[in-house]
C-alpha cells in the first residue's frame, strides 16, 4: 500500500505550518505501507492541481491531506468537504472567495472513504487528544479535501481519501492566552497512529 500524506505551507500571519511540519517527520514506512509526503501551497485550487499531478505520478491508494486548525484542541480526522468557498481571510496569493461552489457540476458533498472512526480511537490510544470533526471549514482545507474527493469521482474511482486537522504548535499561541495547542512530536505520534488505522481497515476489508 502507498499513501500520499499532504501538508500546507504557512499561510495568514504565520511563519510555521504544524501540518507540514508534522508530515514531513513521518517515517517512510508505517505498519508497512509506503508514506510519500508532499507540502502543498495554502492557494485555492492551486493545491489541487499540485496534489492531483502526485496522484498520477505516485498512484497511491490513499490520500490523507493534513491542514492547521487554529484553537482546536485535537486531532480532527474529517468526515465530510462541501462545494463551497468562502474564505474569510486571502490565501497566500491574494485569492478571497465568497460564497462560490468549487465545482459547478460536483455534488453538494462528499463524504470521506477513510475510517474516521478507528482513526480518532487509534489517536486516543496514543494518549493524546482526537476527536471527529463534521465540518473542515470552507478555506482552503475545505477546498482541497472537496477537490481530491471530485476527482476521485471523475478519474480516480479506487483512491481512498481524507482529511485531518492539527491543532497549532506551542510556538504559535505564545502569545494567544488560552488557546489550545499540540507539541509537534504529538502531531506526528497521531498522525501515525491514524494511518496504522487506516492501513489496518484496510487490510481488515481485504481479509473479510
Amino acid at each position: 500500500m502507498k499513501i500520499l500524506v499532504t501538508g500546507f505551507d504557512p499561510f495568514g500571519k504565520e511563519t510555521i505550518n504544524p501540518a507540514w511540519e508534522a508530515v514531513r517527520r513521518l517515517p517512510a514506512t508505517i505498519a508497512g505501507a509506503q508514506i510519500v509526503t508532499l507540502q502543498v501551497p495554502t492557494v485555492f485550487d492551486q493545491a489541487a492541481s499540485v496534489v492531483h499531478a502526485a496522484i498520477v505520478r505516485e498512484q497511491p491508494d490513499v490520500v490523507l491531506n493534513i491542514g492547521q486548525a487554529g484553537g482546536r484542541s485535537g486531532l480532527t480526522p474529517e468526515r465530510v468537504a462541501i462545494n463551497l468557498n468562502d474564505a474569510g481571510i486571502a490565501d497566500n496569493q491574494g485569492n478571497q472567495p465568497v460564497d462560490q461552489p468549487i465545482q459547478a457540476d460536483g455534488a453538494a458533498a462528499y463524504f470521506t472513504q477513510l475510517p474516521v472512526k478507528a482513526m480518532v480511537a487509534a489517536i486516543r490510544a496514543a494518549g493524546l487528544p482526537g476527536y471527529l470533526s463534521t465540518t473542515a471549514g470552507t478555506f482552503v482545507c475545505n477546498h482541497l479535501m472537496y477537490q481530491v474527493q471530485y476527482q476521485r469521482a471523475h478519474e480516480f474511482p479506487r483512491l481512498r481519501a481524507g482529511f485531518m486537522h492539527i491543532p497549532f504548535l506551542p510556538s504559535q499561541v505564545s502569545a494567544r492566552p488560552g488557546v489550545p495547542s499540540l507539541a509537534l512530536t504529538d502531531d506526528v505520534r497521531g498522525l501515525t497512529a491514524a494511518i496504522t488505522a487506516i492501513v489496518t481497515q484496510s487490510e481488515d476489508e481485504k481479509n473479510a
